[in-house]
């Protein structure tokens, strides 16, 4: 498991980034204060607060190139 903060910061983003995801296998949540989404749902991302970044977590040990293709929406 392994956790990054992303932004998505509109509806072209959270599109684009949904369907990054939805090429992989493994499970991924993201997690906004007590709120926690399946990353694969483009309704369960609207649900929650996108003004702040969000907290992915990756359910796998191996990744591949996810976290590369991903890159554009990691925040420090």
């Amino acid at each position: 498991m392994k956790k990054v903060k992303i932004k998505l910061e509109s509806i072209a983003s959270v599109k684009e980034f949904v369907s990054v995801v939805m090429l992989y296998e493994f499970d991924m949540d993201l997690v906004s204060g007590r709120y926690s989404v399946d990353a694969k749902s483009i309704m369960g991302i609207f649900s929650l607060d996108l003004t702040n970044p969000i907290t992915l977590v990756v359910h796998t040990d191996e990744p591949g190139d996810f976290f590369e293709k991903i890159k554009g929406f990691i925040v420090e």
